[in-house]
């Protein structure tokens, strides 16, 4: 007997910008139209662009990622409605599978600059960089990254349902209340408020359209309300995410493709981006909110992992005392950028410059934990790197032998410094 297709749900253009496909959208909001319904138990298949809507190319700059528009991004397929979902329910996403798109098989890795979304070391790289990663199968190789090649864990970076309209209001008026509150004391944003300005609310036009963009919450964060943008890089294929439902149809939305991400996607745009297809099946727990107090999402990830053996990571430590020698008080942000920095330090000696390592450590499949948060002043935290993804040892045994690692994608005619010095 002859098996149906699976249904596609969304396509996507890869020579057209996100914000002439009116089949994904870019901001939260409850208005904005519904691009398909998927009726509960239903398989279906979604394609999703890249996170910034086919802005970075496949080349040998980094001029992309210094020109990247920001007020563009997340470019996310859907909203969905989910034919028979109520506000109090919750939504169960089991992710079927995550491929990325045969079309285009390769993604990025980027450092952004200081002054367009920055990073989490960007106090010591403010510039731009850029790797383009080749996807050969399960493996990524890249020629920016000599003698890497590692196992990609491919997952969406985003995955979420629509907000009430109270609850777009209260997620409003608290980060408001933040950049009011602090603001001053960051060179960088601390939150990104609403933004009109190349707002794309998929097939909404006009008024509606117009609303929207005033009032839509920008995708950037994730939020306890409705998941988003989490980048859980264990939230991949056998994977089931259970969301709760705030509108009529719970209006899911997902995107922001990853092949790799390290813990943490500490870059910014840190993880290995590409453009994606995922198969999905939705079912509803009717009232499962109430019932299982779920103020926020959870999930079971699924069976696959990278399957690197537990002694064959190499484990850098991290304390609450910043690169100037102040003590911090059971700082864990200062811990984890503490061994970011000490798992650069130690990778040099093998040829890589600075931004390289920084961009390794962002896609490649890297493990972070908070080893100790309770031990006064000092917060411990690790990051732990897979020795098998290079093609030599770098045990602190080995011999240390200085290969020529070429260089990262760069800005056209940069003058600044590839490698920065720690004090």
């Amino acid at each position: 007997m002859p098996i149906d297709p699976i249904r596609y749900v969304t396509r996507v253009d890869l020579d057209k910008p996100g914000d002439q496909q009116p089949q994904v959208h870019n901001r939260w909001h409850p208005d904005i139209p519904c691009s398909e319904t998927i009726k509960p138990g239903e398989v279906v298949k979604v394609e999703c662009l890249d996170w910034t809507g086919n802005q970075i190319k496949n080349t040998d700059t980094a001029d992309d990622i210094l020109n990247v528009d920001l007020s563009r991004i997340h470019y996310l397929s859907g909203p969905f409605n989910i034919d028979g979902a109520e506000p109090g329910d919750v939504l169960v996403v089991e992710i079927k599978d995550v491929q990325p798109l045969e079309r285009q098989p390769w993604g990025y890795c980027g450092v952004f600059h200081k002054t367009n979304g920055g990073g989490f070391l960007d106090k010591f790289y403010p510039e731009c960089a850029k790797a383009i990663f080749d996807f050969e199968g399960i493996h990524a190789t890249s020629r920016h990254l000599p003698h890497v090649k590692f196992t990609g864990l491919i997952h969406p970076g985003i995955i979420g349902t629509a907000p009430s309209a109270e609850i777009l209001k209260e997620w409003n008026e608290r980060e408001t209340k933040l950049v009011n509150e602090i603001q001053k004391d960051y060179e960088t944003s601390v939150a990104n408020l609403p933004l009109e300005l190349n707002a794309h609310s998929g097939s909404a036009t006009g008024e509606l359209a117009a609303k929207i963009a005033k009032e839509g919450a920008r995708t950037i964060p994730g939020r306890p309300e409705n998941g988003g943008n989490c980048d859980i890089k264990n939230l991949s294929r056998g994977s089931k995410v259970y969301l709760p439902v705030h509108v009529m149809g719970a209006k899911l939305s997902l995107g922001d493709i990853h092949y790799s991400q390290g813990s943490a996607e500490i870059t910014y745009c840190g993880a290995v981006e590409c453009c994606g297809l995922i198969t999905i099946k939705t079912s509803l727990i009717k009232g499962g909110v109430e019932e299982s107090s779920l103020k926020s999402p959870i999930y079971i990830p699924g069976d696959l992992q990278n399957h690197y053996g537990p002694s064959r990571y190499l484990t850098f430590e991290g304390f609450s005392v910043d690169e100037d020698g102040n003590q911090k008080y059971l700082c864990a942000t200062t811990a984890f950028r503490q061994a970011c920095i000490r798992a650069i330090e130690y990778l040099r000696r093998f040829g890589y410059n600075d931004y390289q390592i920084y961009m390794l450590l962002s896609s490649a499949p890297i493990e972070n934990e908070i080893a100790g948060i309770v031990d006064v002043p000092n917060a411990c935290t690790t990051l732990s790197v897979p020795m098998d993804i290079f093609d030599f040892d770098i045990r602190p045994e080995a011999e240390i032998i200085k290969r020529d690692m070429k260089n990262c994608a760069l800005v056209s005619n940069a003058k600044h410094e590839i490698i920065y010095k720690f004090k």
